[in-house]
């Protein structure tokens, strides 16, 4: 991986709740394998920076010889947990930061995994981008189409390897899907369709007990008016308007990612959207839908649509209809071909078959892989841009109770 002076000399001094941390480059060096070890740095420690992106590579982390060496996020509780476990697996802790800033300043950090909050992911995307450091960003990307102009612009000048994390995309069975589908087998398409409901919304289980004084609350805001602290705001902030835009963003994008995976399409035309909080209405006040309809219409000459019922946890879908038959990916490790609906003497499908996986990396390592080889991960800024596209449809929809539409050429979204 690249080298810099930091490595030859010391790393400066970083303030973190008062105490500066000070880790001599010399340290680096001197551990075997050292100048081949990628550093990577974590921008975000809750459940998904930690459960997911730092046991995700560390999984690999003696194959793709790689070290967590640096953390960041505002919460003092989440920064300590996330050093502590690198410490645990590398035999020394994770330097710590609060502000995302001091991290991608780092001339030693090789990658940096974004995952943060979802009002956040544009600015830090771009910061990162314009350090030079190879990224892996969740989704989804942005919720202002202006800002993923921006980050996705920095992304594309600093040709650096960008994973986005839409990891339902390198699972082996819906590899085996995109095949299927690309065959014909299924006819002529006319809709997707993903119906995914829960007894109720997703951001309930995350609302903790925070105390004020661990937490740099501006840091945590940016660039959203400021107001007073508040401890379900911050930990509960997927069920808040200004910091998320709900369930066709939160889990919506993953749907939308594998549209595109699968068929090939890239863009909607039009898009309208309608929801709502009919369910979940209590002290805490959220903000984002507990029920929501998206409908996209693609150039292809299909229709997609997504809907999430947070009141009962029955009815979920996942489909693709043909003509000729049914694509059915409910179970996501076990997806079946069948004739269901379509015309049985004309086509090629008999009885119920399952779907064949088409083995391929699992997500992190494709990511890791990419940082050594070069080439284009699987899910690469240009597939995170365009389901960003979709789901900031859905949302202009869903505010305006209008159809939007999509203007490639210009990068707009606009009534139509």
């Amino acid at each position: 991986m690249k080298q810099s002076l930091s490595r030859r000399t010391f790393l400066k001094s970083s303030v973190v709740g008062g105490a500066a941390l000070a880790f001599p480059a010399a340290s680096y060096s001197r551990i075997v394998g050292a100048n081949d070890r990628i550093s990577i740095g974590i921008i975000g420690c809750g459940d998904r920076g930690v459960n997911a992106h730092m046991k995700g590579v560390h999984a690999y982390a003696k194959e793709q010889n790689i070290e967590i060496t640096a953390v960041c996020d505002p919460w003092r509780v989440r920064r300590e947990v996330a050093s502590a476990q690198a410490a645990e697996w590398y035999g020394r802790p994770a330097r710590q930061f609060v502000s995302y800033r001091d991290l991608v300043a780092l001339d030693d950090v090789d990658a940096v995994m974004i995952a943060s909050c979802d009002h956040q992911h544009t600015t830090h995307l771009k910061a990162v981008a314009e350090a030079g450091k190879d990224v892996y960003c969740e989704k989804p990307l942005a919720m202002r189409m202006d800002r993923l102009c921006d980050a996705y612009d920095a992304v594309k000048k600093a040709k650096i390897i960008a994973q986005v994390g839409t990891q339902l995309r390198s699972l082996p069975s819906f590899a085996g899907c995109r095949k299927v589908y690309r065959s014909g087998v299924l006819g002529a398409v006319g809709r997707i369709e993903q119906c995914r409901n829960a007894e109720r919304p997703y951001w309930y289980s995350y609302v903790k007990d925070v105390k004020e004084q661990d937490v740099d609350w501006k840091e945590f805001l940016l660039d959203r008016p400021s107001r007073p602290f508040d401890p379900v705001l911050y930990s509960g902030w997927y069920g808040y308007r200004d910091f998320s835009d709900g369930p066709v963003c939160g889990l919506g994008s993953h749907f939308i990612d594998l549209v595109h995976y699968i068929t090939g399409a890239t863009f909607p035309t039009s898009c309208v959207s309608l929801g709502g909080t009919f369910v979940w209405k209590d002290e805490h006040k959220f903000t984002c839908p507990d029920h929501v309809q998206a409908l996209w219409i693609y150039p292809e000459g299909f229709m997609v649509s997504y809907s999430t019922n947070f009141g009962n946890g029955s009815g979920n879908s996942f489909k693709i209809f043909g003509d000729q038959g049914v694509l059915d990916m409910v179970t996501w490790t076990a997806p079946v071909l069948s004739a269901e609906g379509g015309g049985k003497r004309m086509g090629e499908i008999r009885g119920r078959n399952p779907v064949e996986d088409v083995p391929q990396p699992e997500h992190f390592l494709n990511w890791l892989q990419c940082l050594r080889s070069r080439q284009t991960p699987n899910a690469s800024i240009d597939a995170g841009y365009q389901h960003a596209v979709a789901c900031l449809m859905a949302v202009r929809a869903f505010d305006t109770g209008k159809r939007m539409i999509y203007d490639a050429q210009k990068r707009e979204i606009r009534e139509g």
